[in-house]
């Protein structure tokens, strides 16, 4: 693979600030993007009640085309936002039932965009990314925010990794 990337849309609103964000920096990168709201995943569950839903079709399909994942959230409540949240939490699919799908994150690159009101924000909001990707075997590459108030003024977005 030659370090194929995707955005991986984690948002309330699937036009919203966030989705403007990711077609901007998917438009300037040819980065392909993933809405969440496109699939029925459900909240991780420690019967595995719920591997009839899309998260294991979807995390094998990006697994095998895309070298690096970057998520895209916008920020609630000082945390990712929900849709991520459950995305996030079915990892632990990976650990417990699809363990070989699981490894094949090891080696592969993390990005996170970030969207809230403000110029900045915590840094402390992206330790969850920085964990899971530790944990995971993949390689964080840092992150971006973004301010919705100034979105039309975003025109060098770079994605290094």
């Amino acid at each position: 693979m030659e370090n194929n990337k995707v955005i991986i849309l984690g948002s309330s609103r699937s036009k919203g600030n966030t989705a403007k964000v990711a077609s901007i920096i998917s438009e300037k990168h040819k980065i392909d993007v993933i809405d969440l709201n496109d699939y029925s995943i459900s909240y991780y569950d420690y019967e595995s009640k719920n591997l009839g839903d899309d998260f294991l079709s979807l995390i094998k399909s990006i697994i095998a085309k895309y070298d690096t994942l970057i998520f895209a959230t916008p920020v609630y409540w000082y945390n990712m936002s929900g849709i991520m949240k459950v995305f996030f939490d079915r990892f632990s699919d990976l650990i417990r039932i699809e363990k070989e799908t699981g490894r094949k994150l090891r080696g592969k690159n993390m990005f996170v965009i970030s969207n809230s009101h403000d110029d900045k924000i915590d840094k402390s909001f992206y330790i969850p990314f920085q964990k899971s990707a530790e944990y995971l075997g993949m390689n964080y590459t840092g992150e971006l925010h973004f301010n919705a108030n100034k979105i039309n003024e975003l025109n060098n977005i770079e994605i290094t990794q």
